[in-house]
């Protein structure tokens, strides 16, 4: 990565806490600092208290899932401009398509691909 993702902050929101961890050390070796989440109602906390530079969402958590998470992120012009990656296990179109209809940027499937990752931050951040 360059010296600009030194500087980008990326939240990894997921219920699965391994899932978390791979994410943030793959995040952290790439150079990002890393903020880390398990629901929908700490991504939106976490947000308010720090400035993020993109957010990668699990699509399906307790509490508050990533649909309805992007949904209030998108919908409030504070966070709007803030780039969205949905990650889930599914495969399913319909939730390809829920996760474009609420505004995410960008759709990735489980298990963490890095190269397709990586490619959809470089382009969502323009690093």
């Amino acid at each position: 990565m360059t010296a600009e993702a030194v500087k980008k902050k990326i939240l990894v929101v997921d219920d699965d806490a391994m899932a978390v961890t791979l994410m943030s050390q793959t995040l952290v070796k790439m150079g990002f600092e890393v903020l880390k989440g398990s629901n929908g109602h700490e991504a939106l906390a976490i947000i308010r208290q720090n400035p993020v530079d993109l957010v990668i969402l699990d699509q399906m958590m307790p509490k508050m899932n990533g649909i309805k998470a992007c949904a209030l992120i998108k919908a409030d012009r504070r966070y709007r401009s803030i780039p969205v990656i949905m990650f889930t296990a599914s495969a399913d179109e319909a939730d390809r398509q829920i996760s474009q209809q609420v505004g995410a940027n960008a759709f990735c499937n489980k298990p963490l691909n890095i190269p397709i990752l990586t490619q959809k931050i470089q382009e969502l951040l323009k690093i």
